[in-house]
C-alpha cells in the first residue's frame, strides 16, 4: 500500500494540472461569450432602430457554414452548431424576448422542432392545431410559428399546404427531425384494446400495429403529446409519440423504434410576417403555390419557365383547390432565391400562364 502512493500522487498532480488547465480555458470562453453577446446586444440596438427583426435564419446559416470550416478539434460539426444555437438563441433573448407558436401540448415533435430551430432561450407558446399556430402570427400574439408541413415516408401535411393558400404569412426557415415513435401505455400490450396519436404518426406504424396489436382500435388526437396525456389516465389505451412525451408526462414507453422506416424525418415550416432580405452565399429554397388553366399540356407548360432556365424543382404536390370540384392547386419548391435573376423571369413568366401564383416564401436550404 505505501510503495503505491507515490504513483497515485503523480497520477493526483496531473489530473489536478489538467483541471486547472480547463478552469483556465473556462475563464477564457466566458469572457470570449459574454463579449460575443455584448457585441450581439448591439446589433439588435441597431436592428430595432431600423425596424429589423432580431432573428435572421440566413444569417444564422452563415456563422454555422463558417463554423464549419473553422472546426479542426475533435468536437462533431452537429456538436458545435448544438452549442452554438443556444449560444445564439440567448443573444437572441436579450434583443426581444421572441414567443413561438408551436403545435402543442409540450413535447411533441413540433415542439422539439421548433427548440432545435430557436434554442431553449426563446419563449414557447403550445396550441391547440395547427391553424392555430397561423392565427397566432398573423395577429401578432406569437412573432414566428412552426408547422409540419411533410414526411419522408407518408408525404405532405395537408391541413399546412392548405392553410399556407391563404395566409399572408411568409416561409422563412426550414427544420427536418428525425422521427423515432415509441408505443406508450400504463397498460401492458396485451391489455391494450386502443392506440392514439396524430393521423400520421398512426400512419408512420401501420405496419407495426398490424402485427403487434390488430384487433386495437385506432384514435386519431391533435397531436403525439395530447394522446399520451390521454393514454396516462386510461386503461388499456396506448399512445404513439416520442420518447421526450412519455418521460414529460410520466407514461411508460412499452415499445421503442415502432416507425416502419428507420430514416423517418419530418419537415417543418418556420412561418412569419415578414420576408428576410437575400445574403450571398447561402443556398435558399423557394416555395410556391400555383394552379393551372384546364387544357392539354398545361403542367408542361406551367413548369417550362423552370425547365427553361435550368432551375432544379424539388418537390411538386397537388391538393384541391375546394373552389370546384378536380380543380387543384399545385405546390412548388426550387432551389434559388426569388431574387434570383432566373427565378424572377421564370416567375414573371408564370403569371402570364397560370391563373393564380402565389410566392410562399425563400429561406435559407438547411439539411438539419
Amino acid at each position: 500500500m505505501l510503495d503505491s502512493q507515490p504513483c497515485f500522487s503523480v497520477k493526483n498532480s496531473e489530473l489536478e494540472q489538467l483541471r486547472s488547465k480547463i478552469d483556465d480555458i473556462d475563464r477564457d470562453v466566458t469572457r470570449l461569450l459574454n463579449d460575443r453577446v455584448r457585441a450581439s446586444a448591439e446589433i439588435g440596438r441597431i436592428k430595432n432602430e431600423r425596424g429589423l427583426d432580431p432573428y435572421d435564419p440566413a444569417r444564422e446559416e452563415e456563422v454555422f457554414r463558417k463554423l464549419d470550416k473553422l472546426n479542426e478539434g475533435l468536437l462533431e460539426s452537429t456538436t458545435l452548431r448544438t452549442i452554438y444555437r443556444e449560444v445564439i438563441s440567448a443573444s437572441i433573448a436579450l434583443q426581444k424576448d421572441l414567443q413561438i407558436g408551436y403545435l402543442g401540448p409540450e413535447a411533441t415533435f413540433t415542439h422539439q422542432a421548433a427548440i432545435k430551430n430557436f434554442g431553449s432561450a426563446l419563449s414557447y407558446k403550445p396550441l391547440l392545431d395547427i391553424p392555430d399556430v397561423f392565427r397566432e402570427v398573423e395577429g401578432s400574439d406569437c412573432d414566428y410559428g412552426v408547422v409540419p408541413v411533410e414526411n419522408s415516408t407518408e408525404g405532405a401535411v395537408n391541413r399546412s399546404l392548405d392553410l399556407l393558400v391563404d395566409t399572408e404569412l411568409t416561409i422563412i426557415a426550414q427544420v427536418y427531425l428525425k422521427i423515432e415513435h415509441c408505443l406508450i401505455s400504463a397498460s401492458p400490450l396485451d391489455e391494450i384494446v386502443k392506440v392514439s396519436s396524430k393521423d400520421q404518426a398512426l400512419a408512420q406504424c401501420g405496419e407495426w400495429l398490424r402485427r403487434n396489436l390488430p384487433a386495437a382500435c385506432l384514435e386519431n388526437a391533435t397531436s403525439t403529446a395530447e394522446a399520451v396525456r390521454t393514454a396516462k389516465g386510461t386503461i388499456g389505451t396506448a399512445a404513439i409519440a416520442g420518447a421526450l412525451a412519455g418521460r414529460l408526462y410520466d407514461v411508460p414507453c412499452i415499445a421503442e423504434g415502432i416507425q416502419d422506416h428507420k430514416d423517418n424525418l419530418t419537415r417543418f415550416l418556420v412561418v412569419g410576417r415578414k420576408s428576410l432580405a437575400k445574403r450571398e452565399d447561402i443556398e435558399y429554397k423557394t416555395s410556391l403555390v400555383l394552379s393551372l388553366t384546364d387544357k392539354v399540356s398545361a403542367l408542361q407548360e406551367g413548369l417550362k419557365p423552370f425547365s427553361d432556365r435550368g432551375i432544379n424543382l424539388c418537390k411538386i404536390e397537388s391538393r384541391p383547390s375546394r373552389l370546384k370540384p378536380w380543380d387543384y392547386y399545385f405546390f412548388v419548391d426550387f432551389l434559388g432565391h426569388r431574387d434570383d435573376e432566373s427565378a424572377s423571369e421564370a416567375i414573371v413568366e408564370l403569371e402570364k400562364v397560370c391563373p393564380f401564383v402565389k410566392y410562399l416564401g425563400s429561406y435559407p436550404n438547411t439539411q438539419s
